[in-house]
């Protein structure tokens, strides 16, 4: 049957333990292309992180970032073994390395890289300024945002993430996220904090930008095979050095994951794939289409999943 494809990559908060296992024990270039890369850039095992752990490990951002691409670009290589082609990208926070890989505007070796820069950076910054994060639910995007600048009060404090129409996180220093939940709470909102390391996509990350702009210099860009929308905009980019300006400033910015995946929508997408561990973004799929958008949701994150996705088309 004919479909308009999306390929959806995840980030941090997927990993898992054992995942990819059965990719690199399957492809010769998912064991050395890939995953024997990834051991030589970060310069320590995260190959036998990945299968055995312990997960505490895993999951700490300089390893679960380079980890979680690893097994994103695992699942790609079998889909692009399999000859599957997507007419669209685009990847969640850290999921955005591996669709650049997947555009074609940087190499798999070159995501690595990039991940493994950007997972030390990220997480120095969160040693040295401390934040957390909370999910809203059941508030729209314009109401988190007049909330943030309520009870902001001069500390840090932003929209992280916009999921879905009324799943929001917020993102700063602890004070003003907990003043966040308890504004939300008393709005008829669910809102719960996150198990996370740091206050991601906010200003506590800004000293983590120019350093990664320098790195990322030298790490060549090229224009996008296909269509790969960009969450700090939320817009379709292909100039390579306005890509590589985004990808700096995405430390920093929102991640506009909604008005993304109602833009794909918009432009006749009907087959949705996460590429990569677990299933959350498959989960945010049924919250942002609606009832009536018939649309086809698929997860290929091992060989089981990659089977039964190659049998459906």
């Amino acid at each position: 049957m004919s479909a308009t494809i999306a390929y959806l990559f995840p980030g941090q908060g997927s990993q898992f333990v054992g995942m990819g296992r059965d990719l690199f024990d399957r492809y010769t270039a998912v064991r050395e292309d890939i995953f024997g890369k990834m051991d030589q850039i970060c310069k320590k095992p995260l190959s036998t992180l990945c299968f055995d752990g312990p997960l505490e490990e895993l999951t700490l951002t300089e390893n679960l970032q380079p980890a979680v691409t690893a097994v994103s670009l695992a699942c790609l290589y079998a889909l692009q073994e399999a000859g599957a082609v997507p007419h669209m990208t685009a990847g969640h926070s850290l999921g955005e390395y591996a669709s650049l890989a997947a555009a074609g505007v940087i190499t798999p070796e070159d995501a690595l890289r990039l991940v493994d820069m950007r997972g030390r950076l990220m997480q120095r910054e969160a040693v040295a300024h401390p934040g957390g994060m909370a999910a809203v639910i059941g508030l729209p995007i314009e109401r988190v945002e007049a909330l943030v600048s309520e009870v902001r009060q001069g500390q840090v404090l932003a929209v992280a993430n916009h999921n879905s129409a009324e799943q929001i996180v917020v993102t700063g220093e602890m004070d003003a996220v907990s003043r966040a939940v308890i504004g939300a709470q008393a709005l008829g909102a669910k809102a719960v904090p996150l198990n996370v390391s740091g206050a991601w996509h906010c200003s506590l990350m800004e000293g983590a930008v120019g350093e990664f702009r320098d790195f990322m210099a030298d790490i060549p860009f090229k224009k996008p095979s296909g269509t790969m929308y960009f969450n700090a905009t939320g817009e379709v980019q292909s100039e390579p050095e306005a890509m590589k300006d985004i990808m700096a400033r995405q430390l920093t910015s929102a991640v506009r994951w909604y008005p993304i995946v109602r833009a794909m929508l918009d432009n006749g997408v009907d087959t949705f794939v996460e590429v990569g561990p677990k299933r959350v973004l498959t989960g945010l799929m049924r919250k942002i289409a609606g009832r009536d958008e018939k649309i086809r949701t698929f997860s290929v994150q091992d060989l089981s999943s990659l089977e039964s996705f190659l049998r459906e088309l």
